[in-house]
Order: structure tokens, then sequence, then C-alpha cells
């Protein structure tokens, strides 16, 4: 799953690659990723880039006419083709749309999921998606602030891991990150956030400022088709099921009840 860090270097690749550039022609080959009905892709067409910005785990395409919003879903990625180059890559995902631009450069957008999670919005204003509007403060912000988690965690009878992955309550954490984090906080992933203590808070709040930072600083300038492999091969737990904790040396394990999708430290991270 696309979290805030890698999304945030694709953005700033899209940016810096696609400002100022025409859109030639928008093509949806797959009609169930348009969320917006009564608006069509075909109404980016002629229009210029802007800009482009992230919203959690959402990009922002933004023109002077309306703006694209890719939200990524689970399996979502987005693809620079050159001009003159093959559009179809048998290794990659499926092509959900794709964006020429007028010098025949493309944003294929893709999806490598079984089942279709990824969405596409063409909107005036990105508010106007409700999974944005509805987002929680971001921590890669630099307003992010103590404060902020505070309010997330206060009184909230709701497992540390869940709510993390909550977009309502911060925004761009996924499942990887999610786990990262309480490793590094040494926090059991299955406690409830109310339970935990000032000291605890804490460790949460430099723990989550600190993975999704260090990962941002990781990934930037990772070309953004090997983004995903890096971000694999930086886990310390989530992933790594039996293999030994980077900290006590103990068996990493599967968080109970997660179909082998989540993972934790025992030793690091006991239960209460």
């Amino acid at each position: 799953m696309p979290e805030s860090p890698e999304v945030e270097v694709l953005t700033a690749f899209v940016r810096e690659r696609a400002t100022g550039r025409g859109i030639r022609s928008v093509d949806l080959e797959e009609f169930g990723a348009l969320k917006t009905r009564g608006r069509s892709l075909a109404e980016l067409e002629g229009r210029t880039i802007t800009g482009a910005e992230r919203r959690g785990k959402h990009l922002v395409v933004s023109t002077d006419g309306p703006d694209l919003v890719v939200g990524f879903g689970r399996a979502g990625w987005l693809r620079w083709v050159p001009a003159g180059s093959a559009a179809a890559d048998p290794r990659d995902a499926a092509p959900i749309a794709t964006v020429t631009l007028d010098d025949g450069d493309a944003m294929v957008v893709t999806d490598a999921g079984s089942w279709l999670s990824l969405g596409l919005w063409v909107v005036d204003d990105a508010a106007e998606v409700p999974s944005i509007a509805g987002l929680g403060p971001d921590p890669l912000s630099p307003e992010f602030s103590r404060a902020d988690l505070e309010r997330v965690l206060v009184g909230r009878r709701k497992q540390l891991k869940a709510l993390l992955q909550e977009q309502g309550s911060l925004a761009g954490i996924g499942g990887a990150y999610s786990d990262e984090i309480l490793h590094v906080a040494q926090l059991p992933p299955l406690a409830h956030a109310a339970s935990l203590d000032e000291r605890e808070r804490d460790r949460l709040h430099d723990a989550v400022r600190g993975v999704l930072a260090a990962a941002l600083a990781a990934r930037t300038g990772v070309p953004i088709d090997r983004l995903k492999a890096h971000k694999v091969a930086s886990m310390r737990v989530h992933g790594r099921t039996g293999q030994p904790c980077p900290v006590c040396g103990g068996a990493v394990a599967d968080i109970p009840r997660s179909k082998g999708g989540a993972q934790y430290c025992p030793s690091c991270q006991p239960d209460r």
C-alpha cells in the first residue's frame, strides 16, 4: 500500500516533470475507477498542469481547469512512460488511466491488486473528495505537533494499530508504517490508545514523526518505479515474520488476528 513518504516522493516527481505541460489526452481503461458522477476525464484534455500536491495518500494534479485526484488505495501507483517507449510492461500492474502530455510523455495510473481499490476524481477543489475532506492532521507536515497526537489519543478506546491507520485521525499512515512506528515506540499494537501514559504518548509522537521523516529522507531520489521495493527492503518488522528483531534478536511475529498482514516483536512490544 502506498503511504505518505512514497506518495510525497511521487508527488515531487510529478510536480517537477509535469508542471507547465499541456494534457493532450486522457484515456480511461477501467471505468469503475472514476468516482465523480457527471464529470469526465476528458475535461482535463487541453488543460495545462499547474502543479501537484499530496493530501494524505492521494496525489492531486492541478491544472488551469479542474484537478485530477488519484487515491491509490491498496495497490495503485503511477508509471511515467517517456514518449516513444512501450506503453505496456508485462511486469507492471494493470493500467487504469493514461494521461498523455503534449510531447508524448505519459503518466499511467496502475493498480496491482486482485480487486480495484484505486479511485480517480475530477474536481474543482480537492476537498470535494470525501476521503480528502475527512483527513486528520498529517504527521509529515511541519505543523504537526504533540498536541495534534494528544487529541487523537486521549479518551480513545481503539487499538493503536487501527488508530494509526485511521485516516480521519492521522493522514497518510498505512499498514507497513503503523507496524514500524509501534515497534520503534515499543508499544503493543493491540493496546488501546486511552491506556497510554504520558511517557508512552511521548514515545509514540517521537516514533510517528521520526519513522515517517526517516522514510521520506530515504526514499527521496529513488526512481518512482523502485519506491515499493525500496520501502519493502527497509522494513524492521513489517513483513518479517519469523525473522530476528533488529533490536532484541527475538522472532518477529504476526499480530494476532491479522492473517499475516501485520507484524510486531513480542519481546519489544509485550502485551499489557
